[in-house]
């Protein structure tokens, strides 16, 4: 309906609030629906085994509202879905919910990102059959710098035009796989060889289980019990020389032709263009942290309301004690902040998914510093709730033992360390270019530089606190960009 509206070309004024009305009630309908499909999950629990919660993310895919495709065609439905599971997190844990993302963007959002059209039109069978897929990139010995090493390698054979997907050592195995035990289908980051020569890490949509068993080649085992989230099966995957068709390298970017490696859109980094899942995934996980916590501060309020305390004169209500009060409005004020960054990212990316572009360069600090801002607040804030609330805090069902929900968040899709220290360098190399930001920001950046200049290849170790401190000043200055009104 709403693109009738703007292909009859009516966009004059009475137009206008008429297609966004109608864009406001497909949304509701979406969100009504997704409600309803999704409404079970907190009465499951998290006590189920893996294969279950499995199962049900084959009936969501099969009858939800949501479409694999809507990450390009409607992302603002990307995120809501997000946002609704996440609702449930103090209750049931992240298992489910990050079942959801891996299927959704890491899965099946690489595909529409990297594919050819005919490897994005095989998400209509996906979504038909309920068909699961994982997405393999982590290695063992990447550790926190997933992506940045990938030593699964995909040799092309001319001859039987075909790649042998390979894990060289142990350290090339894929690490830490969300749903790995359990996926029909794998997104597979593998370095590309042509004849030789090594072309970087490029994907590869390839079948993982036939008939519910692995494909020869390939072996998994469970990564174990967790604190949180055995709801949701982790595994470490290996490729023993596994023979690919030439049709699983999701050429969108690049391909083999006549025997040669060919990139059709010079320029453009097919790691790029992976990392773009990591983007929106980290959007996802930020956001979720954010829920959580209003969730968390909702429930605890709704009982600190009704817990009368003694006092020598009358009595109070625990929520009326000083230092809980002003906990909540310290936490009201600090969530509020964090969600204007969240919304102004969110809306961002939504505009670079549907055009299909690139975040420019400012949007994916928005996006580090979003992931980084939001589970700190939210863990420092659920933490200092926890120890005000006395024994409730310490019984089941209270959401405080879900709170390892937000450690898992902290070092998913990109270790909040890492990002700050990334947040740090690159100001640092931008104040070398062209001295400008904040004062605070570019003394920060002067002393660090004089530091670095003086102190040889260890000044970055050695100069810790004086990363962490630039970053948390870029982060800042970005939230209060966000959320201006928060300084007023």
């Amino acid at each position: 309906q709403v693109h009738r509206f703007w292909a009859q070309g009516t966009a004059s004024a009475a137009s206008l609030p008429q297609c966004a009305a109608v864009a406001r009630a497909m949304t509701e309908q979406f969100v009504k629906a997704f409600g309803e499909q999704t409404a079970d999950i907190p009465e499951r629990g998290s006590n189920i085994h893996y294969t279950e919660s499995a199962d049900r993310l084959r009936r969501l895919l099969r009858e939800g509202p949501y479409k694999l495709t809507d990450l390009r065609d409607a992302p603002e439905r990307f995120f809501l879905s997000h946002q609704r599971l996440s609702e449930f997190a103090t209750r049931v844990g992240p298992g489910f919910g990050i079942r959801y993302t891996v299927q959704v963007n890491l899965f099946a959002g690489s595909i529409i990102g990297l594919g050819n059209k005919d490897q994005v039109s095989y998400l209509s069978e996906v979504q038909k059959k309920g068909i699961l897929g994982c997405f393999c990139l982590t290695e063992r010995l990447a550790g926190v710098n997933s992506g940045l090493v990938v030593n699964t390698t995909a040799e092309w054979d001319e001859g039987r035009q075909m790649f042998l997907l390979d894990c060289p050592d142990e350290g090339s195995e894929k690490n830490w796989i969300s749903q790995g035990l359990t996926a029909d289908m794998a997104v597979t980051v593998a370095t590309l060889i042509v004849k030789g020569k090594s072309y970087g890490p490029h994907a590869f949509i390839m079948e993982l289980r036939r008939d519910g068993k692995l494909v020869p080649g390939v072996t998994a085992e469970d990564m174990g019990s967790k604190t949180i989230g055995n709801d949701l099966d982790n595994a470490r995957i290996a490729f023993s020389k596994v023979w690919l068709p030439k049709g699983a390298l999701l050429d969108r970017y690049a391909g083999i032709q006549n025997g040669e490696y060919v990139q059709y859109q010079p320029g453009t980094s097919n790691m790029d263009m992976i990392g773009q899942r990591l983007y929106t995934g980290r959007a996802v996980i930020a956001s979720s942290t954010l829920v959580f916590a209003r969730t968390l501060f909702k429930s605890a309020r709704e009982y600190a309301d009704n817990k009368r305390c003694w006092a020598p004169k009358g009595s109070i209500m625990l929520s009326e004690i000083p230092q809980l009060s002003i906990l909540y409005q310290e936490a009201d004020r600090e969530l509020s902040r964090v969600e204007a960054l969240r919304d102004a990212v969110e809306s961002r990316l939504c505009e670079c998914l549907k055009s299909e572009k690139i975040p420019d360069a400012k949007l994916v600090d928005m996006v580090a510093c979003l992931k980084v801002k939001a589970i700190e607040v939210t863990i420092d804030l659920c933490f200092r709730l926890k120890q005000e609330l006395g024994s409730y805090a310490l019984m089941g069902g209270t959401g405080f033992e879900k709170m390892d929900y937000l450690q898992c968040c902290k070092f998913a899709e990109g270790d909040s360390r890492i990002l700050m220290q990334k947040i740090a360098r690159d100001r640092l190399q931008a104040f070398s270019k062209k001295q400008e930001g904040t004062e605070r920001e570019s003394k920060m950046c002067f002393s660090l530089g004089k530091a670095m200049m003086a102190g040889g290849k260890t000044a970055w170790n050695d100069n810790w606190k004086e990363v962490y401190s630039l970053a948390e000043a870029v982060i800042g200055r970005v939230v209060d960009e966000a959320s201006p009104q928060a300084r007023l």
